[in-house]
């Protein structure tokens, strides 16, 4: 039989050089281009360029150079197949055995913030992925590698003197499928986001994604769980975060990070948010985070216990001392200072995030995704200004400067709360939250009972809804619990009936035009 022969060429070298002196001291002829070749005789090994298989050079800038049949045939040709074997003969193609071969970063040309267009475009990757697809698909006899970490697998089967086995080229060519289908995918993303913001849902919505950890159980321990960040995203919720300290994050903990990072990034002042089961439990702004804290836990301490903290203002040692005094699963933080560090870390289990930036929005227009048996449901993103200039007062009533202010903290609030969502508000803290009833009026008592409970006066507060009101009973109880102020989308058929019952209490009431389910 023939030497075996190998193509290497490779953007990310890796493990690279012991790989090809393992295929060369298994009699492997390495056979290569551009810079993986001077790499490879850097490090003193025997290459053959792709321009003497061919015996043609590489044109265009490198944009051409393993685009030839001698190169494909060589690839393609298949075991036992008189036909491919007399076409070989004819062309004087040399089969190829193994091919390595990972592709231009594109992503990380993409979001570099210095490139153009057109040095984008330059690290699509033309021949790369063309080699990859075509050696799996006649993984029948050709190996692809076409990650680093399969280097070591891949040479203890070739030192063995039986080749790369069926099992592994099977179980390479299906990486090398994703690897492909990955690629393109965050080149269609980067176009998309490029294009007319119209075409958002195109007829074929494909979305590809790189596992970033692997989580000890999913939500529970008879579940297997990960995470994975989308491909072609300029952000995703762990990138650039740092783990300082504690357990490892486990999925849970990621939905409700997700959850506080979201709210906690509504807000410029001083904010603290809880999270316990992915709703807030408690949110408060104020002058520093200590005091923030302490508003923010008021409104449910119990549940605050053992829940997700995010806040958007470098952590001090005020609130590290008040925290150590808590069971903290997470702690979301832009950045710590150290002696703040130094008393956090004396709780073995709390898992510390540096975020390394005050807030940690969303990638601006990001469609949501919502897994269905079989499917996916897509939407834009509930986004948008939030504020006084955008409700309109419906009673006869206006609301106080402070109503306001309570207004339309609560409102943001409630965008974050799962439906059917009440919010009640007094300067700038949350005193009650209803979340996830079947029944808007079971929200409002939850909220209350919750308020009175706690010790928390709702005299004087702000309410928010997610969602319009359908009959005025839910608005009735809030202003007999002590809301003085309520927003909602408006939009119901009965507006006119609720609007008479809270002008008949004394209240005022404003309108925002829209609504924020939260399923």
């Amino acid at each position: 039989m023939a030497a075996r022969r190998a193509l290497l060429s490779v953007s990310d070298k890796t493990g690279l050089v012991d790989l090809a002196r393992g295929l060369s001291e298994a009699g492997v002829q390495l056979i290569s281009t551009g810079g993986t070749a001077k790499a490879l005789r850097d490090a003193g090994l025997t290459v053959m360029d792709v321009s003497e298989v061919t015996g043609h050079p590489e044109i265009m800038g490198g944009r051409v150079k393993t685009l030839h049949p001698k190169v494909h045939g060589g690839i393609l040709a298949r075991v036992n197949h008189d036909g491919d074997a007399a076409d070989m003969a004819a062309n004087g193609i040399e089969a190829i055995d193994m091919v390595v071969a990972n592709l231009y970063p594109f992503e990380e040309a993409a979001a570099k913030p210095d490139f153009t267009r057109a040095d984008v475009v330059e690290e699509i990757d033309i021949g790369g992925p063309a080699m990859v697809r075509a050696s799996a698909k006649n993984h029948d006899r050709v190996a692809i590698v076409t990650d680093p970490s399969q280097y070591d697998a891949v040479l203890a089967e070739v030192a063995t003197g039986n080749w790369v086995g069926e099992d592994t080229r099977r179980a390479l060519a299906a990486a090398a499928f994703r690897k492909t289908a990955a690629y393109d995918t965050a080149i269609a993303a980067w176009m998309a986001a490029e294009g007319n913001p119209d075409e958002s849902f195109p007829d074929r919505f494909t979305i590809g994604f790189k596992k970033e950890l692997e989580c000890s159980y999913g939500e529970n321990p008879h579940q297997r769980g990960a995470y994975y960040r989308q491909i072609g995203t300029p952000q995703h919720l762990l990138g650039g975060v740092k783990v300082l300290h504690g357990k490892p994050l486990s999925y849970n903990n990621l939905l409700d990070v997700d959850a506080g990072r979201g709210l906690v990034a509504e807000f410029d002042d001083p904010a603290v948010v809880i999270v316990k089961h992915n709703n807030p439990c408690g949110v408060s702004l104020g002058d520093d985070l200590a005091s923030a804290y302490l508003r923010a836990k008021a409104c449910d301490p119990v549940s605050a216990f053992g829940g997700v903290y995010a806040v958007n203002r470098t952590v001090d040692l005020a609130l590290a001392e008040h925290l150590a005094e808590m069971f903290v699963e997470v702690l979301w933080a832009p950045a710590y200072d150290e002696d703040a560090l130094e008393v956090l870390t004396r709780k073995p289990n709390v898992r510390l995030l540096e975020t390394g930036e005050r807030v940690r929005p969303g990638n601006p227009a990001e469609p949501v995704y919502r897994r269905v048996m079989g499917g996916m449901l897509v939407q834009d993103p509930d986004e948008g200004h939030e504020g006084r200039d955008t409700m309109q007062c419906v009673t006869q009533r206006e609301p106080t400067d402070q109503e306001w202010v309570d207004l339309v903290f609560a409102w943001k609030v409630s965008k974050h709360v799962k439906s059917n969502a009440i919010v009640f508000a007094k300067d700038g803290a949350t005193v009650g939250i209803g979340a996830g009833q079947m029944s808007r009026v079971d929200s409002v008592r939850i909220a209350t009972s919750k308020a009175a409970e706690n010790g928390l006066p709702i005299a004087g507060s702000a309410m928010a809804s997610d969602a319009f009101f359908p009959f005025p009973d839910a608005p009735e109880m809030a202003i007999a619990g002590g809301a003085t102020a309520i927003a909602h989308p408006g939009g119901s058929m009965r507006d006119e009936e609720v609007i008479a019952a809270v002008d008949a209490l004394g209240a005022a009431m404003v309108t925002t035009g829209r609504r924020h389910f939260r399923h």
